[in-house]
């Protein structure tokens, strides 16, 4: 195996699948990039058995041939380079020999014929442009629960309609629910999809690099999702649990609302959690007549307090946050105003922006007892 690539194509390929790359390297094939050059190119291939990835690189292949070559060191490599063309060809002993310029560079590969076999794709049941797909995780995405024992929480829930998609997670404090109106071509009935954590942020990778109207295929079989566009696939094992019915939690009885300034509310947050407590972030929001105060204690370190102008009339109510909670979806939502819609101090609130128009987005957020 031998040929050379431009550095910067080489480094986006070898980015691309180190979501599929084995982190612990338990099994030492795992943490290995399989690297396969033939005649029009390099497909590269990467799996820790949960996530899987495919994807194509450009390159001037002199002979074509096979490696598994160490994922991680190879990218670092790569990318220490400048923009040039690297060369990489293979040695005795499964050697791989790196060249750029005056840098050599000899990593130790394993054999091919160790790397798990990849499922193949099955007929995709609907796709979606990819912009849609990237705004939908990045609503919802940063709710996941990261405990494992929670395993019915510790992905995304997707559900495909014949007239719109959404996506919903949470970690059983906050649920961000995103919808977007679409027309899903061949989709009849509705589709729900439980996409691992892991693999959702190689989903909003795959999506980020597309043009934001490349569709991105969806399907499925007995164990796997597949997610493709162009030469790349994205595949994850199927989380099998049942995900929480979310619609059951969503406030129907809420009648108070106040309006802000999203990125006054973001910046004010910021600057008075830093005196709250570190375990809880617990920062007080008590609403009156045209203004919110914030204010946050930490026994014996300090206090801190800000007012805000905000749109509300009703009855004085004070009531808690963590305030990295309410900050994860301030930062999606950056600009604009930002509706806060509340029963009482001890009942789910409910965020969302005031523009409607792309996404409906709504975020519901358990309040903290002060």
């Amino acid at each position: 195996m031998e040929f050379s690539a431009d550095t910067r194509s080489l480094a986006e390929a070898l980015g691309q699948v180190q979501e599929g790359v084995e982190k612990r390297n338990t099994i030492p094939i795992l943490s290995h990039v399989l690297v396969e050059a033939c005649a029009t190119g390099l497909r590269l291939a990467a799996t820790d058995l949960e996530v899987g990835i495919r994807t194509f690189c450009p390159a001037q292949v002199k002979t074509p041939g096979t490696a598994a070559v160490p994922a991680r060191r190879w990218l670092d490599i790569v990318k220490s380079l400048p923009e040039a063309d690297v060369r990489v060809r293979a040695l005795e002993n499964h050697w791989v020999q790196v060249n750029a310029g005056r840098s050599v560079f000899k990593l130790l590969a394993l054999a091919k014929d160790m790397f798990p076999a990849l499922p193949e794709v099955p007929k995709p049941l609907a796709e979606v442009p990819a912009g849609i797909l990237a705004g939908l995780i990045e609503r919802t995405a940063f709710a996941i629960s990261n405990e494992e024992s929670r395993y019915t929480l510790n992905g995304g829930l997707l559900v495909l309609k014949p007239t719109s998609v959404e996506m919903v997670a949470t970690d059983g404090h906050r649920l961000p629910l995103a919808t977007r109106n679409v027309e899903i071509a061949g989709l009849k009935g509705e589709e729900q999809l439980l996409v691992p954590k892991r693999a959702l942020a190689g989903l909003r990778r795959l999506a980020n690099v597309q043009e934001s109207d490349t569709p991105i295929h969806i399907a499925r079989d007995d164990r796997h999702l597949f997610f493709s566009a162009g030469d790349s696939v994205l595949m994850a094992r199927m989380l099998s649990a049942q995900f929480p019915n979310y619609e059951a939690v969503l406030p129907k009885e809420n009648t108070l609302m106040a309006t802000l300034e999203a990125a006054a509310l973001r910046e004010s947050l910021r600057r008075v959690v830093l005196l709250a407590s570190e375990q809880t972030h617990a920062v007080s929001f008590a609403l009156d007549s045209g203004r919110l105060t914030l204010t946050t204690s930490e026994g014996d370190t300090g206090e801190a307090s800000e007012t805000l102008d905000a749109g509300f009339t009703g009855q004085p109510l004070r009531i808690g946050f963590n305030a990295s909670f309410l900050l994860d979806m301030l930062d999606v939502v950056k600009t604009g105003e930002v509706e806060i819609v509340l029963k009482d101090a001890e009942s789910a609130v409910e965020l969302r922006p005031a523009d409607q128009a792309a996404y409906h987005y709504r975020y519901i957020v358990m309040p903290m007892r002060i």
